[in-house]
């Protein structure tokens, strides 16, 4: 059975970034994760991972969107 939680360096891993900022997106609220054992360590639960993805691929779609539109105006 496949680990349902992630830790952020699987995380960056994952997207490609250092663990810094895989951090930083939590921290942020970006992305969500709770913190679990006594020590407070970050897990990531794999469907949020996969909802921030999809949420960065529609605003880069917007986003290249609008700045063609800006282009052919």
């Amino acid at each position: 059975m496949p680990a349902r939680f992630l830790p952020l360096a699987d995380v960056a891993e994952t997207l490609a970034i250092s663990s810094a900022q895989a951090y930083a997106l939590v921290r942020t609220g970006e992305l969500r994760a709770i913190k679990v054992g006594g020590r407070g360590q970050w897990r990531v639960e794999e469907s949020e991972l996969e909802d921030y993805i999809q949420r960065m691929y529609a605003q880069t779609r917007e986003s290249v969107l609008a700045e063609h539109t800006q282009l052919t105006d």
